[in-house]
């Protein structure tokens, strides 16, 4: 019943809202509650709110209300329960938890409930029954001849079967442990304290131990073979009873020190046996001679049964997730390259709820002359088969890029070698190549989250990204898979900050997507400037107030003043047997080399220009594109880009040649030019000084 982080109650709620009640229901003291997701809204019939002891001026309205009678850590228990139901996709859920009475006192409350989804299976709607799941405690004079022994046993029968149920939903040793430690459950049990003992290597380790100090540091590790009344439960696989005193003094001397000086009178160790090993003990003490009779004991070793299982999932679970999650963190990158002219931040959150682990990645290529490749993305999936679908698939990606593919063709190709494996599996990615000289990114997105850009004035903006398909899945003839994924260009000015994340940073259950990412851009935008502060505080946002979703952060910072210098990019497309393409490069050249300073070097940047576009148009096959930017070192940049992997060489032409010397002009006019190759093709490109009509001396030939 927590919040859930819903938005407040706006939006209308939906048609028939709310669920009309059994009226039946309220004799049993159930009552009914119908919560609408998309406004927040929850009504409670007046039987709930009798259950909750709560009057509906009290209430409120939404699940905040309920928190002045569910304490912050059964909140967090029960809104884990529910956040684990929403995302797993599952249609009902339940769960026990305690309210705290208006007299001080704490009660066992059940609640259960039935999720609706729309035809999307987005969860929209949670309506369900909570009802008053109290038992009287125990009599602690429970084994007296003056009670009513059928009465009490069918008491602490129920108690056993409720904290079974209880224990089913334990996911982590912690989770089970917490629940035997609870003040309440040892009150329902008739114990004064309660001790689990877990195996480990020929040892018993003291994990838990309520109320009463029975614990001592001198015990928290025992031998198995020990004189102690545990290690016998463990050696033996047999319970232990000791009904006085005088049982703890005589058959067990080693404890009888730290029972003296404790009002216990009684107590039962239960071995903990899972899949015919013992994986531990459980021992309870009671204030009083007991005599344990037939029925009793079979109760405790139900008990025990119960825990042991639970228990053994729990370990089993949390080993799994051990081994996911190593095996996850080797294949994220063990350090980030420094890259000169940017900053850049990383950070990793592994998922809370049930600890199950995803396949979220992220990674820092640098690339050749000062350029450096970022990535995100997520793996579909929270196991050990997503981390390793994770590991394959940033490798292949990297291996793509640094091979010198362009963005969208390495895009591509992952998604065809993804499509290859033999898995079910797809994931979403976002790929930028950045220039820190220039400032511009190249960004290509498949299936995932938009960009954020944070600027040096502060603001924050969410940058509309051209993508395709998620890695993996069939695009069809024509599609992404056989063409590359579309590239989007966009600048960077020194001080702004570029931000990749994957969805368990801003998916809410329950929300609307948009609402987490808007709340993200809101913190990025009042957040820190220092970048390393800034990664911080993102990684510590609730996101999934479940947990249940790992998270992947990447921050790249142009470093430089917060003046900018630099200018285009400008782009021009050139088609082969179109002479207005030329035409029209020549002129914007012109006019971009006027407008950065260069009006005496533009005859000499047009020529130049000339025979790189000659080259293309004459040599290759396909369209080509020319690209001017005024770089931030303060000179004019020409790129002309075509998809030929032949690489242009500079050749000697005789006196009565008619070709051969496109190049070596190009080397005359030039202050600098040089030859990248990228994938399935090229880019020639030379630079210019601005302010310099005349090209600097070059040796003589």
């Amino acid at each position: 019943m927590a919040d859930q982080g819903a938005p407040p109650a706006s939006a209308p709620p939906p048609d028939e809202w709310p669920a009309s009640p059994d009226r039946s229901l309220a004799l049993n003291r159930m009552g009914t509650f119908d919560w609408d997701l998309d406004s927040g809204q929850m009504h409670l019939d007046p039987a709930a709110l009798d259950v909750f002891e709560l009057t509906e001026r009290e209430y409120g309205g939404t699940p905040a209300g309920l928190r002045q009678r569910i304490s912050p850590t059964e909140d967090a228990r029960l809104d884990g329960r529910v956040s684990q139901a929403l995302k797993s996709g599952r249609s009902q859920y339940g769960a026990y938890f305690r309210i705290r009475r208006r007299d001080g006192s704490s009660r066992w409350t059940h609640i259960q409930g039935h999720i609706l989804r729309d035809a999307a299976g987005r969860p929209y709607r949670i309506i369900g029954i909570v009802r008053d799941a109290s038992l009287d405690r125990v009599d602690p004079n429970l084994h007296g001849p003056q009670n009513n022994q059928h009465e009490a046993r069918r008491r602490f029968t129920g108690v056993v079967e409720r904290t079974t149920a209880i224990l089913a939903h334990a996911r982590t040793v912690t989770d089970v442990t917490d629940v035997l430690k609870d003040p309440e459950a040892l009150g329902h049990l008739g114990a004064v304290s309660v001790m689990l003992g877990v195996v480990e290597g020929g040892r018993i380790h003291l994990v838990a131990e309520g109320r009463l100090g029975s614990y001592a540091p001198e015990i928290e590790y025992t031998r198995i073979e020990d004189g102690f009344p545990m290690s016998e439960a463990v050696r033996t696989m047999q319970p232990v009873f000791l009904r006085t005193r005088d049982d703890f003094q005589y058959r067990y001397p080693r404890l009888w020190p730290y029972i003296e000086p404790l009002s216990v009178c009684s107590g039962v160790y239960l071995p903990l046996i899972a899949q015919g090993r013992p994986i531990g003990a459980l021992g309870l003490l009671y204030s009083r001679d007991a005599e344990f009779s037939r029925e009793e004991r079979n109760l405790l070793l139900a008990l025990g049964s119960g825990i042991a299982q639970s228990l053994k999932r729990a370990m089993l679970y949390e080993q799994e997730h051990d081994l996911a999650e190593g095996l996850q963190r080797a294949m994220l990158p063990r350090a980030v390259p420094e890259v000169p002219g940017v900053q850049i931040a990383v950070r990793y959150r592994a998922a809370g709820l049930g600890r199950d682990i995803g396949g979220d990645w992220y990674d820092v290529i640098p690339l050749a002359d000062g350029r450096v490749g970022v990535m995100i993305g997520d793996v579909q999936g929270h196991d050990t088969n997503a981390a390793a679908v994770m590991g394959q698939l940033r490798i292949v990606l990297r291996a793509y890029i640094t091979e010198g593919h362009t963005p969208g063709t390495a895009m591509a190709r992952a998604s065809a070698f993804l499509r290859d494996l033999d898995t079910e599996r797809f994931a979403t990615c976002t790929y930028a190549e950045a220039d820190p000289t220039t400032g511009m990114l190249q960004v290509v997105r498949a299936g995932h989250l938009d960009p954020l850009v944070r600027r040096g004035d502060g603001s924050c903006h969410r940058i509309p990204v051209a993508g395709g398909l998620p890695l993996g899945l069939h695009t069809g003839p024509g599609g992404a898979g056989a063409t590359g994924y579309p590239v989007t260009t966009i600048e960077l000015h020194p001080g702004d900050t570029f931000l990749l994340c994957t969805d368990g940073l801003v998916e809410v259950p329950g929300d609307d997507p948009d609402v987490g990412l808007q709340r993200l851009m809101d913190t990025v935008q009042a957040a820190p400037v220092e970048l390393e502060p800034l990664a911080e505080l993102l990684c510590s946002l609730p996101g999934d107030q479940g947990g249940a979703d790992d998270m992947a952060l990447l921050l790249l910072r142009r470093r430089g003043p917060s003046t900018i210098k630099g200018g285009g990019p400008l782009q021009m497309r050139l088609i082969p047997g179109d002479p207005a393409g030329p035409v029209a490069a020549r002129h914007m050249l012109r006019a971009a080399a006027s407008a950065w300073g260069a009006r005496g070097s533009a005859d000499e940047i047009v020529l130049a220009a000339d025979e790189l576009m000659s080259n293309v148009l004459v040599h290759t096959e396909g369209a080509a594109r020319l690209t001017a930017r005024l770089t931030a070192a303060g000179r004019i940049r020409v790129e002309v880009d075509d998809s030929s992997s032949a690489l242009p060489r500079r050749r000697q032409a005789d006196d009565w040649g008619t070709s051969g010397r496109g190049l070596l002009l190009v080397d005359r006019l030039a202050a600098d030019w040089g030859v990248q190759a990228r994938g399935g093709g090229k880019s020639v490109w030379c630079e210019f000084e601005v302010g310099s009509p005349t090209p600097p001396a070059r040796p003589a030939e």
